[in-house]
């Protein structure tokens, strides 16, 4: 198989991933740490992520 990386801020796009890794909290010096790695679904259920408040509805449509 092959693996290709992207960056992306389209929940479209990110919901249809098969691995996401989110960093955060924040931006800049409040974030870079991996809050949650996984499929959507388990992004969607972590609590500090911000990608996750928008994410969890998309999912559950």
């Amino acid at each position: 198989g092959n693996t290709i990386v992207v960056i992306e801020h389209n929940l479209d796009v990110i919901k249809t991933a098969d691995w996401i890794v989110d960093l955060g909290p924040e931006g800049g010096s409040g974030g870079g740490e991996i809050l949650v790695a996984g499929t959507p679904e388990t992004v969607a259920d972590c609590e500090k992520s911000h990608t996750a408040r928008f994410l969890k509805p998309l999912l559950n449509q």
